[in-house]
């Protein structure tokens, strides 16, 4: 995987706080969409969401494991 490919969320991290519900609802809305990673931190992938509450994409931002994507399309 690299920035610039496209990956569909499949399935949201469990291991998210249950104390924060905003975030396990970014994630609830993000799961079946596809997005283009446009980073990395050690093993996770940056994804822009902000379209999913109707904002720029880089208004918003999700880290998600590589286990809980799958490539759509990859960059050339």
């Amino acid at each position: 995987m690299k920035v610039g490919d496209k990956v569909r969320v499949l399935t949201i991290p469990p291991d998210l706080p249950e104390s924060d519900i905003q975030t396990k609802l970014l994630f609830e809305k993000c799961a079946g969409r596809i997005f283009p990673i446009v980073g990395f931190q050690e093993h996770l992938l940056e994804l822009h969401v902000g379209q999913v509450r109707g904002e720029a994409p880089n208004m918003q931002s999700i880290w998600i494991e590589p286990e809980n994507v799958e490539i759509v399309t990859t960059a050339e």
